[in-house]
């Protein structure tokens, strides 16, 4: 079997793509502190011949350096996410995002790898008001988390250059799905929308809720991981669905899966570093068989699914 490593197995992300990769054959080897992931996203493959857990930090270089070895591709995932976790404590997410990131290019640079594809995010843009957001396009972090996610990109592309390791950069718009940690006080918009509505609690908007997003369902996500590693692709490349959804919108279809008409949201002032607008351009995405499969309504029934088992 083919060796592929996760870095953040056990995140929502990870987890969610270390389940792709097995159903498609492959052996891997997930890392993760478990900072911001959960054994309990990976339990059901901790049995299988497939799949390794090496609990550790992607800051350990030596572990990365033990663990690479002999790996076809390298799917970094690992950060510390969130947008304004960074701006609270900017010195941690330099640290796990950029310098994590920089240590697992020199393991996989040392290694022999074949490519490491790179979750970087839509953040990168900024609040610029050109929609949809192109690849070419010039980046405008406005948060610490958005600097290091375009550091990250900049250093896949000088690694290509210098020493020959081929690097995908994935800039994810907005991913949702199952596993995606409501309780955080950094949650992502959907997992707290669900919880508050499955409670019979108002969402919180931050706000008029007339911003809007480009969702992305987990499972695309995946699939473009997959792909980009397996195919020629190198660079950067956005990875949404290419469709507007403002946060109003996205909160009524919530509360009607919920069947709750009596919910309503409240709204607080605007966050400091969110972006108005995102929008995602995947032209060039597509050009390595890249075509989300999931709609919004879709990808929300199957979330609100996993959430109301709980």
């Amino acid at each position: 079997m083919t060796k592929v490593i996760v870095t953040g197995g056990a995140g929502f992300i990870g987890s969610n793509l270390t389940d792709g990769l097995v159903e498609r054959g492959y052996q891997v080897a997930i890392i993760d502190n478990l900072a911001t992931g959960s054994v309990a996203n990976i339990q059901h493959l901790l049995d299988s011949d497939k799949v390794v857990f090496a609990p550790g930090s992607i800051a350990s270089l030596p572990l990365l350096q033990k663990l690479f070895s002999g790996a076809k591709y390298v799917f970094h995932q690992a950060a510390l996410p969130s947008v304004p976790r960074s701006i609270k404590n900017p010195r941690l997410s330099h640290n796990i995002n950029l310098t994590g990131t920089f240590n697992v290019l020199l393991a996989a640079r040392d290694n022999g790898v074949k490519k490491v594809v790179y979750a970087s995010s839509s953040s990168v843009y900024g609040d610029t008001v050109t929609l949809p957001k192109t690849e070419d396009m010039i980046p405008n972090p406005l948060s610490p988390y958005a600097v290091t996610k375009l550091t990250g990109e900049y250093y896949c592309t000088v690694f290509q250059k210098i020493y020959g390791l081929d690097t995908v950069c994935l800039r994810y718009f907005n991913v949702y799905g199952p596993r995606q940690d409501p309780g955080s006080e950094y949650a992502a918009v959907i997992p707290k929308f669900i919880a508050s509505v499955l409670a019979g609690k108002p969402p919180v908007i931050f706000g008029d809720g007339e911003q809007s997003r480009d969702f992305t369902f987990v499972r695309d996500v995946v699939e473009a991981n997959i792909l980009a590693a397996e195919s020629r692709a190198t660079g950067v490349f956005n990875i949404g669905r290419s469709e507007r959804v403002t946060v109003n919108h996205l909160t009524r279809v919530l509360i009607d899966l919920a069947g709750n008409a009596t919910i309503r949201p409240v709204h607080k002032e605007p966050r400091p570093g969110d972006v108005k607008h995102s929008l995602a351009d995947i032209t060039r995405a597509r050009s390595f068989g890249y075509n989300p499969g999931y709609t919004l309504e879709q990808g929300l029934q199957e979330t609100f699914k996993t959430f109301a088992r709980r």
